[in-house]
């Protein structure tokens, strides 16, 4: 016979067991914060001293509204933004599908029949409604790590398409000033090919008065076909370059060509880049690294819930059913109610299911984890890479202008000299071909700095801000 100290602690077993298996379930997942090494400080030179602006409005702050305006449209089109979005709704869907097996599953029936049940019995009318419910008590936690799993996933989900966005703007603002360098260099092409075919037509007069040896006026008819082929080409790859913005922003070709020819296109760089001095601070700011971070929370939870899988199950269950018959005149309420049964499900055998299923996910969890770092160490390369080439460019400007205006001049003096017949037309077709590599090497050197400035807009992550 049970003792009376042992009948007043009897009812408290099922929450003994809860508490014991709740304790239990606190060891069940791995980390979901895990350490990865990041420098103390960045090793090249910040940007304007580090001084704070707004990096989401960063093109509008470029002050070129078509930029902006081909950015907008190409993100309204993409289909790596779209499936982003309805990567979103899935995982919106999925977490309203965990939170709910955290909740009791309530259910409602209704009948009515007419009738004789047995002979000699009158016809008899048959009215029920009725509630079901059951639930499982999440004692272990293993529908609570799924919920969680589902709320990082969603979470994960928003900054990928927040990454989608700020890709899709980084291609197309790179595109854009690449098609305004081409068509600076082909500027450039042309007037240098008008100025060969000048050289051309009076070494041709020359020669044929017999001041100039024929194979000079070949010379300048061979240099002025080559600037014409230059021409041809950089006119073909501005075309490219064209056709490639239009496949990005869905603008038909002709508006997109309407709309460049009345654009004044700026360098980058017009508005300062916010960057923190603690690289811990800025790669917190990267979409692609805080959606990583989501993975391992998922892949911790998921460690969770396999190993709560051998651990018993607690489930409960209720009904509640009106019923009224009416038979000969006669009415009968035969409603009925149950609670229970309070069932314990302890898995005992399965051939090794579980366990497989438990290291499944721990390798897995180990997966994410070392792609979680190697994000982190890949954004801190590109925002250094991204530093030192905006450091390199800006220090390579001044030389350049002065490359571009020694050689300028040397060109202009050598045609005078030419003209008066002071000069080879070797000399003047060095001279020539210098000038045009300088000047085209400045040009060059400019959309490198735009580009720079778009990769650190990129490896900064956009002006994102993770949820907490």
């Amino acid at each position: 016979m049970m003792s009376h100290s042992l009948r007043k602690l009897t009812p408290l077993a099922p929450a003994l067991l809860a508490t014991l298996l709740l304790s239990a379930c606190a060891g069940f997942m791995p980390p979901t914060q895990v350490e990865s090494s990041i420098a103390p400080a960045w090793q090249a030179p910040l940007p304007h001293q580090g001084n704070v602006s707004n990096l989401a409005q960063w093109w509008q702050g470029q002050g070129d509204p078509l930029l902006v305006e081909l950015i907008t449209a190409a993100q309204a089109v993409s289909p790596s933004v779209s499936q982003s979005l309805a990567r979103i709704e899935a995982a919106r869907a999925n977490q309203a599908l965990a939170r709910s097996a955290l909740l009791p599953n309530v259910s409602a029936q209704a009948g009515a029949s007419r009738g004789v049940s047995q002979p000699g019995i009158p016809v008899a009318t048959t009215s029920q409604v009725g509630l079901q419910a059951a639930w499982e008590l999440d004692v272990v936690g293993a529908n609570r790590a799924v919920s969680n799993a589902a709320v990082a996933n969603l979470e994960g989900s928003q900054a990928q398409w927040h990454d989608a966005r700020v890709s899709v703007a980084a291609e197309v603002a790179n595109l854009y000033y690449s098609l305004s360098n081409c068509s600076q260099q082909l500027l450039l092409a042309q007037r240098d090919a008008a100025s060969r075919a000048e050289t051309a037509r009076l070494t041709e007069i020359n020669a044929k008065a017999g001041f100039l040896a024929p194979s000079l006026a070949a010379m300048a008819r061979a240099s002025a076909a080559d600037g014409k082929s230059r021409v041809t080409q950089q006119s073909a790859q501005c075309d490219i370059d064209t056709k490639a913005l239009v496949a990005l922003t869905a603008i038909s070709e002709p508006d997109l060509k309407q709309k460049l020819a009345r654009a004044q296109v700026k360098p980058a760089s017009a508005a300062p880049i916010s960057v923190a001095s603690v690289p811990a601070q800025t790669i917190a700011q990267r979409p692609d690294v805080f959606a990583a971070e989501r993975d391992v929370v998922v892949a911790s939870a998921q460690v969770g819930s396999a190993k709560a899988q051998r651990f018993p199950r607690l489930s409960l269950k209720g009904t509640i059913g009106a019923m009224r018959v009416s038979s000969g005149g006669v009415d009968q309420d035969v409603s009925t109610w149950s609670f229970g049964p309070l069932a314990v499900s302890l898995p005992l055998f399965d051939g090794g299911q579980r366990v497989a299923a438990v290291k499944s996910a721990e390798a897995n969890y180990a997966a994410t984890v070392a792609m979680y770092r190697g994000k982190v160490r890949n954004a801190v390369r590109e925002v250094e890479e991204a530093l030192v080439n905006l450091q390199s460019t800006e220090s390579r400007a001044l030389d350049a202008q002065v490359s571009t205006q020694g050689y300028t001049e040397s060109l202009a003096a050598t045609q005078s000299r030419f003209s008066q017949g002071l000069a080879s037309l070797v000399e003047l077709e060095d001279a020539r071909r210098n000038a045009l590599a300088s000047e085209s090497a400045q040009l060059a050197l400019g959309l490198e700095r735009n580009r720079a400035w778009v990769s650190l807009y990129r490896a900064l992550g956009g002006g994102f801000e993770p949820a907490y």
